[in-house]
C-alpha cells in the first residue's frame, strides 16, 4: 500500500516537472547563471535594424547587413523552430585600478575567450535536449552567429534592454554573455521584465564620444567599443582624443549604471584576470613583436583585433593620457 503511494506520488511529481523546467535545471548545472525561454517567432524590429543600418551608424559592421533574413527569423537559422533557450553568464570579475597612463582593457576580455567557453557549454545544452527528447533539432548561437540576442534575451526574461541597448538583468545588471539554444520543441514561454532605466540617463551623459544618441539607441561608429575592435582605419582625432585609456573595449556605460552597482562577483574560473590588474604599458605594446602578441592574445578575446590596431589604439592611450608611472606588467 506504502509503496503504490510513494509510486503515484513520484508520478505526479514527474508531471509537474515541465520539459522547459528540465531544460532550465540542465542549463543551471552547466553553469549558466541565468535561464529563460522565448518563442521563435520572427523580430519584431525588423525596421528599426533596417533603418539603423542605413543610417550609417554599423559603421564598417557590414556583416550585419548579411544573412539579414536569417538574423531576424529563427526559423530561418534553424527551420522549424518553436523556441529559443536563452542563457546568460555572469562576468563581473573584480578589478583592480588601472595605474595611470596604462591602457586599460574591457572587463569581458580580462580572462579567456567567451565563445571558445560558451559554446562548448551550449553544445552540451543541445545535446542534452536531443537525448532527453528524440527527434528534437536544435542549433546553438552567440553573438557571433546571426541572432537577434538581446531582443531574445528581453523575451525571455533575462532582463530588459537599458538605454545603452545592452541587457540588463535586476541581480547581476549588464555584466552578462549570452547565449541560444534554438529548438524544434515548443515549450513554456518566460515573460519580458519591466524596464527598470526609469528617468535615469546616467549611461548617456557619462559616454564621452556620446555613442548612445539618445535612449535606447547607439551610433556604433562612435563608440569606444567599435572604434577600438571593429574599426580598422585611421580614427578622427575628434574621437580619439576622447577615447583616454581604452585599448580594447570600453566598460563606461556599464560602470556608472545604478544596477551594476551591487553586482554579485563571477567564480568562474576562466572569466578571472589574467593579470594582476587590468591594465597593460602602451609603450609596450607599441614595441611588440608579433611572437609578443600571440603570447599575450592567446586565447584572449583581444585575439579578434589584429597587431597593427591594438599598436594603432596603444599610441592613442600613449598620446592622450600622461604617465607618470610604469604600470606593473602582466
Amino acid at each position: 500500500m506504502a509503496y503504490g503511494l510513494c509510486c503515484r506520488i513520484l508520478t505526479m511529481l514527474a508531471v509537474t516537472v515541465s520539459t522547459a523546467d528540465r531544460i532550465k535545471a540542465r542549463a543551471r548545472a552547466l553553469g549558466f547563471d541565468l535561464v529563460g525561454i522565448a518563442s521563435a517567432e520572427p523580430s519584431k524590429y525588423r525596421q528599426h535594424l533596417l533603418d539603423w543600418l542605413d543610417s550609417g551608424a554599423a559603421g564598417e559592421m557590414h556583416y550585419l547587413r548579411e544573412r539579414f533574413a536569417e538574423r531576424i527569423d529563427p526559423n530561418l537559422y534553424l527551420p522549424g523552430a518553436k523556441s529559443v533557450v536563452c542563457v546568460a553568464l555572469n562576468y563581473h570579475v573584480p578589478l583592480e585600478p588601472a595605474p595611470p597612463g596604462s591602457a586599460r582593457i574591457a572587463r569581458y576580455a580580462q580572462g579567456d575567450d567567451y565563445h571558445e567557453r560558451l559554446k562548448p557549454m551550449l553544445y552540451d545544452l543541445a545535446d542534452w535536449i536531443r537525448a532527453e527528447f528524440p527527434g528534437t533539432q536544435t542549433r546553438c548561437g552567440t553573438d557571433s552567429a546571426p541572432i537577434m540576442e538581446r531582443e531574445l534575451a528581453a523575451r525571455a526574461g533575462i532582463g530588459w534592454v537599458g538605454k545603452n541597448t545592452l541587457v540588463i538583468n535586476p541581480k547581476i545588471g549588464s555584466w552578462i554573455l549570452l547565449g541560444e539554444v534554438l529548438t524544434t520543441l515548443e515549450l513554456d514561454l518566460d515573460s519580458p521584465l519591466p524596464d527598470h532605466c526609469g528617468t535615469c540617463t546616467r549611461c548617456i551623459e557619462a559616454c564621452p564620444t556620446a555613442a548612445i544618441t539618445e535612449p535606447y539607441r547607439v551610433d556604433a561608429s562612435r563608440c569606444i567599443s567599435y572604434l577600438t575592435i571593429e574599426h580598422r582605419g585611421a580614427i578622427s582625432s575628434e574621437l580619439s582624443s576622447q577615447m583616454a585609456d581604452w585599448m580594447f573595449g570600453c566598460d563606461i556605460c556599464q560602470d556608472v549604471c545604478p544596477h551594476n552597482s551591487k553586482a554579485p562577483v563571477a567564480d568562474t574560473s576562466w572569466l578571472q584576470p589574467r593579470r594582476s590588474n587590468n591594465s597593460v604599458d602602451p609603450a609596450e605594446v607599441a614595441q611588440w613583436t608579433l611572437e609578443d602578441y600571440h603570447v599575450f592574445t592567446r586565447r584572449s578575446p583581444l585575439r579578434r583585433v589584429k597587431l597593427p590596431i591594438l599598436q594603432r589604439n596603444a599610441e592613442m592611450v600613449r598620446e592622450h593620457t600622461d604617465r607618470p608611472e610604469k604600470p606593473q606588467r602582466f
